[in-house]
C-alpha cells in the first residue's frame, strides 16, 4: 500500500511520464492501443469504486444541476460550435469536424480523477460523467442530423449504444463493489485507490498517443500546428467555463469539476461509432488531445486552487 500512496502523491508526474512514453516508445503505444476499450472500462470501474454511489449520485437538487450542465455542454455548446465552424467555412475540414464531435461527446472517464489531482471534489464530475454518457445518444442526434456527410446514423447510434452499455456496466460494477467490499473506507484506503487510478491513467495515455508518435519524427511542424490548436480549444473551454462558474458555484465545489469536463471530452467514442473513412482523419486530433487533457491537473492546478 505504501507504493500506491507514493503514486497518489505523485499522480501528476505519472501522467507526464505516460505522455512522454507514448511519444518516445511507439512500439509500446502500438501494443497497448488494441486494449484501450478494456482499459477505459477498467478506469471507469476504479473511479466509480473510489467515489462511491452516494457521492456520485447525490440528491435530487444535484441531479437537476447535473442535467443542466449536460444539456449545456452536450446540447447547446456543440450546436453553437457547429454554427461557428460553418460560418468560418471549416466545417468540412478534419479539424472543424473533430471540434464539433468533441463538443458532442460526454466527459472523459478520467475527469473525476483529474478533479482529485486538482485538489477538488470528484463527485460533481462523476455525476456529469454518468448522466452525460447516458444521455449521449439523445444529445448527439441533432448534430448528426446536421452533418449529413457522416452517414450511417443508425449504425453509429447502435455502436454508441453498445459502448454506453459497457460503460454503465462498469459504473454499476464499481458502485456495487464499493458497497459490498469497502462501504466505509479509511483515508489510507482512499489514497491507495488514488494511486491505482494514477497508474491506470499513466498506462492508458501511452496507447492513446500511438497516432502522433510517428509524426514527431516525420513532420514535427504539422504536429506543432495541430497541437497548438488543440491545446487552445481544450484549455480555452476550461478557462471560459471556470470564469463563468467560479462566482456562482465555486464555493459549492462545482466550478472546477465542470470546467474540467467542459474541456475534456471522450471523443474516442466516435472511433467505434462512425465509419473509418470519417474517423481516420480524426486520429491526429485525438492523439494531440491527450496532451492538454493529461496536463490539466498539472498546468491548471494553481488557477483552480483559487
Amino acid at each position: 500500500m505504501a507504493l500506491l500512496h507514493i503514486l497518489a502523491r505523485h499522480a501528476r508526474l505519472c501522467l507526464m511520464l505516460g505522455l512522454i512514453a507514448g511519444l518516445v516508445l511507439p512500439d509500446l503505444a502500438a501494443f497497448l492501443r488494441p486494449w484501450l476499450p478494456q482499459m477505459v472500462a477498467l478506469l471507469l470501474f476504479l473511479t466509480a469504486f473510489r467515489v462511491g454511489p452516494a457521492a456520485a449520485l447525490g440528491g435530487l437538487a444535484l441531479g437537476r444541476r447535473s442535467l443542466g450542465v449536460v444539456l449545456v455542454l452536450q446540447g447547446a455548446l456543440p450546436l453553437a460550435g457547429l454554427a461557428l465552424c460553418a460560418g468560418l467555412g471549416v466545417l468540412d475540414t478534419a479539424f472543424g469536424l473533430a471540434v464539433v464531435l468533441m463538443l458532442c461527446a460526454p466527459s472523459v472517464t478520467g475527469a473525476p480523477n483529474f478533479a482529485i489531482m486538482a485538489g477538488q471534489d470528484p463527485g460533481p464530475a462523476m455525476r456529469v460523467l454518468v448522466l452525460g454518457t447516458l444521455l449521449f445518444p439523445l444529445t448527439v442526434l441533432p448534430v448528426l442530423a446536421l452533418l449529413p456527410q457522416l452517414g450511417g446514423t443508425g449504425a453509429a447510434l447502435r455502436a454508441v449504444g453498445w459502448l454506453i452499455g459497457v460503460t454503465m456496466l462498469a459504473v454499476a460494477g464499481g458502485f456495487a463493489a464499493r458497497s459490498l467490499l469497502l462501504p466505509h473506507p479509511s483515508q489510507a484506503q482512499i489514497r491507495a485507490l488514488d494511486g491505482v487510478a494514477a497508474l491506470a491513467l499513466g498506462v492508458i495515455v501511452v496507447g492513446l498517443m500511438s497516432a502522433i508518435g510517428p509524426l514527431v519524427r516525420s513532420d514535427p511542424w504539422r504536429l506543432a500546428v495541430w497541437l497548438g490548436a488543440v491545446v487552445a480549444v481544450n484549455f480555452g473551454l476550461q478557462l471560459v467555463c471556470f470564469a463563468l462558474l467560479r462566482r456562482r458555484w465555486g464555493a459549492q465545489g462545482w466550478a472546477v469539476p465542470v470546467a474540467i469536463v467542459a474541456g475534456n471530452r471522450n471523443i474516442a467514442l466516435f472511433l467505434v461509432a462512425l465509419p473509418p473513412a470519417i474517423t481516420d482523419p480524426l486520429l491526429l486530433f485525438i492523439g494531440c488531445y491527450q496532451i492538454p487533457m493529461y496536463l490539466t491537473p498539472v498546468l491548471l492546478r494553481r488557477l483552480y486552487d483559487r
